[in-house]
């Protein structure tokens, strides 16, 4: 339920067109497949292997967002730098593309 709601929400952000754009595009594909395989195997009762693969999606289809949530994480008092260093590692493993696709 709460994925349904996340792309919900998301689409109510940025808007319908917006949505479909970014879960449509090419180098998105695969995550958005992944992402909604997962959702289809917990309602199929395979909650732990949908769980991981809708996260594999996830990472996919918002991994270079990590960056930016990196930078913003840098500013939160006693635990920022160690959370900004784990999230730049995360965006480099994912290809290292700054912001390359960002939806708005």
């Amino acid at each position: 339920m709460g994925n349904i709601l996340f792309v919900l929400g998301l689409a109510l952000i940025i808007g319908l067109p917006k949505t479909v754009l970014f879960f449509t595009r090419r180098p998105k594909l695969k995550g958005t497949a992944a992402f909604t395989g997962g959702v289809v195997l917990i309602l199929l009762r395979w909650p732990l292997i949908g769980f991981l693969v809708e996260l594999y999606g996830i990472f996919i289809l918002f991994g270079d967002f990590f960056a930016t949530m990196g930078s913003f994480a840098a500013n939160i008092p006693v635990i920022g730098p160690y959370l900004q260093k784990a999230l730049n590692r995360a965006s480099q493993a994912s290809g290292g593309r700054r912001n390359a696709e960002l939806p708005v």
